[in-house]
């Protein structure tokens, strides 16, 4: 399984506790300050996607769990529907991976439709 397979998905649903803080002072690497910042989200209800768009008007970039929505329901219609107008407002991208996640990007970040290994 692949990083991106464990940082995406594939199977399960994931919480906090499924990450692990990494202390990046262990590591050698040049550090500086970060442009985007990644945030992990879940969706419970229309009042969650508030600090999504804050995030995303921010600049940073957004991974949401939708699990306790199926894509038909009628308000996560609604809550995509708001986010897909962020997306265009900051001419950044949004997409759906499987049932159980949205990709929310800022500015000029786009996401890939095809996967690097097909």
């Amino acid at each position: 399984m692949g990083i991106m397979s464990k940082i995406l998905g594939g199977g399960g649903s994931r919480t906090t506790e499924d990450y692990v803080e990494l202390n990046l002072d262990d590591f050698d690497t040049a550090r500086g300050s970060a442009g985007i910042s990644v945030h992990i989200a879940e969706i419970g209800g229309q009042q969650d996607v508030i600090a999504i768009k804050d995030a995303v008007y921010d600049g940073d970039m957004v991974i949401a769990d939708i699990t306790r929505h199926t894509t038909s329901d009628s308000t996560m219609e609604h809550i995509i529907d708001d986010l897909r107008q962020v997306a265009r407002e900051v001419d950044g991208d949004i997409v759906q991976k499987g049932d159980d996640q949205l990709i929310i990007t800022p500015t000029n970040v786009n996401v890939a439709r095809s996967k690097l290994n097909s």
